[in-house]
């Protein structure tokens, strides 16, 4: 099943849940069923459909002194337009400091203000 197909037949709760799982680009599954204001039941629920439908990734993790899970997107879900400008990466991901003054910076700029 497509991710698209697997989207499609989310219930509202579920997309939310996914959507939050996205925005957060992860959270663990105590705070999760927290954020969407539902019972822990609905939320792990909720948490084992995106997961059986292969929408997101669930982790074991200690949080606070407790075991969870850590939900993430699957990586096919990340957004990594932001480090690019057209097919150029920037030159910077990773670098602590970014030199406005640098040739390589400034031609990556360049590149992002005449994208179409």
């Amino acid at each position: 099943m497509s991710t698209q197909a697997a989207e499609e037949q989310l219930s509202e709760d579920e997309r939310r849940g996914l959507e939050l799982v996205r925005e957060t680009g992860g959270i663990h599954q105590s705070d999760f069923w927290k954020e969407l204001d539902v019972s822990s039941r609905t939320g792990s629920r909720i948490v084992d459909t995106l997961v059986d439908r292969d929408l997101i990734e669930r982790e074991e993790a200690v949080y606070q002194g407790h075991n969870t899970y850590l939900l993430t997107p699957r990586a096919r879900d990340l957004e990594f337009s932001m480090l690019m400008a057209g097919d150029m990466l920037s030159p910077f991901v990773g670098s602590e400091e970014v030199d406005p003054q640098n040739d390589t910076f400034s031609q990556w700029v360049m590149q992002l203000a005449y994208e179409d």
